[in-house]
Parts: C-alpha cells; structure tokens; sequence
C-alpha cells in the first residue's frame, strides 16, 4: 500500500507512472466517486506531455490522446449499464500501439484485459488516500513507479 496525502501527490504518481507505459498496457483505476481516480490520469497525462484542461470522460465515456507517445485512451465507463455497451467503444484498437487507463472498469464484467495494472484508490484520513495494486507478470520490474 502506498499512502498519498493529497492531490498533489496522487497526480506525481501517475507522471511517475506514464514513464513506465508501454503500447497495449491497460491501467484500471478502482475506488470510489472522489477519491482521485481522474487526479492520477492526469498526471499520468501531464507525464506524458499533455498540457490541456483534463476532466473525466464521464459524458464522452473516451478521450483518446493520440498525439501522445505512447497515444493514451482516458476512458470513463462510470454511465456504462450493460457490459454489451463496451463492445461499441471498440477499446482493442487503442491497444494497437497506445495504451488506456479505465475509470470504473469493474463495468467490464470479466472482460478486463488479464495483464492490466489494477490501482485501487481509497480514502484515508483527512484528505490522503490509500493506494493498492494487483500487478501482473506484464508489469514486473516497472511497479511501484520510481
């Protein structure tokens, strides 16, 4: 566990986190609505060199970056009710030479790529957050970020 006292610390991480990003990784983003999920994906596209406004793709469900090295899809699937639903965002295609974080991906059902990084974020105390994660073979070597 990883403990992060506030904002400014949970998007360091994720910039941290964007030097480690391969073409075709997944990041899953876990917790609850607040705790930082979109803080960490923006700083793991400031770490990418993305200088824009960053909000959660709530409404677009994907805000694909692809002018970024590796190109980086933010997805979003909290409005997503039917797992079905997922087949249309065509996800995949991302993975051919880009990379996605996913928000809510629990709305995957078991559809979740096996290899993905699952960070788990939880509130912890006055305005610090928890931070857990289930790390497959395929990140190995690149977790905890540096």
């Amino acid at each position: 566990m990883v403990t992060l006292t506030g904002p400014d610390e949970t998007e360091a991480l994720g910039r941290r986190l964007a030097g480690m990003l391969r073409p075709g990784d997944v990041v899953a983003l876990y917790g609850d609505l607040g705790v930082g999920k979109t803080t960490l994906a923006r700083g793991v596209l400031r770490g990418l060199g993305f200088e824009g406004d960053v909000a959660s793709p709530t409404f677009p469900i994907v805000q694909p970056y692809d002018e970024l090295a590796p190109p980086l899809w933010h997805v979003d699937l909290y409005r997503i009710e039917d797992a079905a639903e997922i087949d249309e965002l065509a996800l995949d295609e991302a993975l051919d030479g880009g990379a996605l974080i996913v928000e809510w991906p629990e709305r995957l059902g078991g559809a979740l790529w096996p290899e993905a990084l699952r960070l788990t974020l939880a509130r912890d105390g006055d305005g610090a957050r928890a931070l857990t994660a289930i790390v497959p073979a395929a990140w190995e070597g690149r977790w905890p970020p540096r």
